[in-house]
């Protein structure tokens, strides 16, 4: 469902009314969460994208898992996959290229797997037994520069002084290439910490004329900051400057911001506001560990969807520790109109 052209800013528009659920989506979860569910041992620089060599069938497997529980959206397992970093584990350049296209591939079969699953004309069968059509996309995921220092930086955005647009620009350059190439519907630039990166992106895509649409989503530290300080609404602005772009928000952070987080956005675009925000646990990077804390569990997660629903978000899914009962439980508010503010 990829868009060519430069106005790609309708594409989500009209994405959004054929999910026919109000204007709203669905996005996946936490997708190294299930990997480890499955078996996958992640504790490597590579993180997720460790599975693309190893375990490609526990990748598709999660992306299956997710369109079950009814994501319209599910996120390659690119995030961590760069041609750096692969290198740095004794992978040559062409066989980093071919994981990273076989990052696309393996979503995109587990779609066609799910459709041929469902009846002839692609429907999918509720609880009510009413049929539904059920547009998905594919997004390529691009992780910021700080995972692939695989050292807690994206969480931070302290990339230091020697650090620069160009620098970046470079940096990713040539994994959206390859992933745009791949044939994915969109490219998902996530856990962006400071707006340094959003400005390489937003650059980037006009600099390699990238003709399938973007979003941006941010990692924030308080309802209206990015983790490195940056005001989250001049972030958005970037993102909002940039035609490609076909979405706005937050991933990764914790539940307690978004409803402040969305009003900050707006302030900064117009475009539909996506938010997938991780349980509510904090990530301490020296022992990559995730730790309780005061924010909302999973339990809760589902609840507060109403809220940004009515503060003007209109994507919704998960990021880490979220699993698909997490989806599962948005997907099905979302389908019944239960998206009352708790």
């Amino acid at each position: 469902m990829g868009l060519e052209g430069s106005d790609t800013w309708p594409f989500m528009r009209d994405f959004l009314d054929k999910c026919g659920s109000g204007g709203c989506a669905v996005v996946d979860g936490g997708f190294a969460t299930e990997l480890e569910r499955h078996g996958a041992d992640l504790n490597d620089p590579l993180w997720s994208a460790k599975c693309l060599i190893s375990s490609p069938h526990l990748v598709r497997r999660v992306h299956l898992d997710y369109l079950d529980a009814g994501a319209n959206i599910i996120i390659t397992a690119s995030y961590q996959a760069t041609l750096q970093g692969f290198e740095a584990k004794g992978v040559s350049r062409e066989e980093g290229e071919g994981l990273l296209r076989r990052s696309v591939e393996l979503a995109r079969e587990a779609r066609q797997v799910y459709y041929d699953r469902c009846t002839k004309d692609s429907c999918d069968f509720l609880s009510d037994d009413r049929c539904w059509k059920r547009p998905i996309l594919v997004a390529a995921s691009v992780g910021s520069y700080g995972a692939y220092l695989a050292d807690g930086s994206e969480y931070r955005g302290d990339y230091g002084d020697e650090v620069t647009v160009e620098t970046l620009k470079d940096f990713h350059r040539e994994r959206v290439k390859i992933l745009v190439d791949a044939g994915a519907d969109l490219i998902a630039f996530e856990t962006i910490p400071n707006k340094l990166e959003a400005q390489a992106y937003a650059q980037l895509l006009v600099e390699e004329d990238i003709r399938i649409p973007a979003w941006f989503s941010f990692s924030c530290k308080d309802e209206t900051h990015v983790v490195n300080g940056d005001p989250i609404q001049d972030c958005a602005s970037i993102a909002d400057s940039c035609s490609q772009v076909v979405a706005v928000g937050v991933n990764c952070t914790a539940p307690r911001f978004i409803h402040g987080l969305i009003s900050s956005i707006k302030k900064g675009t117009s475009k539909p506001i996506i938010v997938y925000p991780n349980s509510g646990e904090t990530y301490i990077a020296e022992t990559n560990q995730w730790e309780k804390s005061s924010g909302v569990a999973e339990d809760d997660f589902v609840s507060y969807v109403g809220k940004w629903r009515q503060a003007g978000a209109s994507i919704f899914g998960g990021c880490c520790r979220t699993t698909p009962n997490t989806i599962r439980g948005i997907s099905h508010a979302i389908r019944t109109k239960q998206l009352q503010p708790q």
